[in-house]
């Protein structure tokens, strides 16, 4: 057995992307709360932490590498908003043309800013593509948190105290709770992702863990990850949903270092499938649910078969949609 590598979170970051949106693809297909791996399927959920953890890490890199405000934005929403305003548009106009009242848009003005930046998200919390807006709102803070923590490295750990002692606070302090409860989603994942761009600098300096970390890193997953199946098949709507996630981010971190230890021995056919998948990730994101799912849900084939179909259908949709991005992105990389 070999130590830790903290490089392998960048060695291996495509393909810990592309489990990363299976997860999220298998949590997304309903099973009946009967079937015994409905707990384990729930748990799918952090496949976003990682995704937010792995995109910490990448913005330590290009931060640290080029610290220029606009490169980084330049980068940023160039990957994001090509994508995101093509599937704005086929969402949110037909919803406003054919859902009664206007959908998640009871105006113009409200579905222009829809396609813009997913204004309903917002305004009425709709997790319909809330990862979309959540994910710009991070980009947006994120070159002044890295630069603050650059400059005074002890802000590197309070402010993820402070962020966590934060989403306790949208659950349980009235005040800011009417404020900005509605969006709790959002505010419980800042934690992960502080702690994705702490951690890049331990990735970056290839810092490594003994070979003893793994039975503590090994047993930190089970704990982490029998009680977030404990709260899917048992304490599901009893509890403030923050609490789950404040546990997604043991389980994420500890799920990715020993999916890092499995890629040394896996297949190489393997890997190059999870790292196509994670290299289309945003584009399946944006598809498989609502152009995707939505459809094949209606002919109720049980949930492996919706998987295959899902996945099947969206994978090749996803890639259409990221060629087509990769041409925008070439116009504009000269302006």
């Amino acid at each position: 057995m070999k130590k830790i590598e903290w490089s392998d979170f960048s060695k291996y970051r495509s393909a810990l992307m592309g489990a990363a949106m299976l997860f999220v693809m298998f949590f997304h297909v309903t099973m009946p709360k009967s079937y015994m791996m409905y707990g384990v399927v729930r748990c799918g959920n952090i496949g976003v932490d990682m995704f937010l953890f792995l995109s910490g890490i990448g913005l330590w890199y290009s931060w640290t590498k080029q610290p220029s405000l606009k490169h980084f934005f330049k980068r940023r929403y160039l990957r994001i908003y090509p994508a995101w305003l093509i599937m704005a548009l086929l969402f949110y106009i037909p919803n406003y043309l054919n859902v009664a009242g206007g959908g998640y848009s009871p105006n113009i003005g409200h579905l222009v800013a829809n396609i813009l930046f997913n204004w309903s998200f917002w305004r009425i919390d709709d997790l319909t593509f809330w990862f979309i807006p959540s994910i710009m709102m991070l980009y947006t803070v994120a070159p002044f948190y890295m630069e603050l923590i650059r400059k005074h490295p002890s802000y590197r750990w309070l402010l993820v105290a402070v962020s966590i002692v934060w989403a306790v606070m949208v659950q349980y302090y009235p005040p800011v709770h009417r404020s900005v409860g509605h969006v709790e989603i959002f505010w419980s994942r800042i934690p992960i992702f502080l702690l994705g761009i702490n951690c890049g600098q331990w990735v970056k300096e290839k810092r490594t863990m003994e070979v003893a970390a793994f039975w503590g890193v090994l047993l930190l997953f089970i704990l982490s990850f029998m009680m977030c199946i404990e709260f899917e098949n048992h304490w599901r709507g009893k509890f403030p949903l923050f609490l789950e996630r404040m546990v997604y981010i043991p389980c994420s971190i500890t799920a990715m270092i020993l999916l890092c230890q499995a890629f040394r021995f896996a297949p190489k056919w393997l890997l190059s499938f999870l790292t196509f998948i994670g290299g289309i990730s945003l584009e399946l994101y944006l598809i498989h649910v609502q152009f995707v799912l939505k459809y094949i849900n209606e002919y109720h084939l049980g949930y492996c078969l919706t998987v295959v179909l899902m996945i099947a259908i969206s994978i090749p949709l996803a890639w259409l949609l990221s060629k087509a991005v990769r041409l925008i992105e070439l116009r504009f990389k000269d302006l």
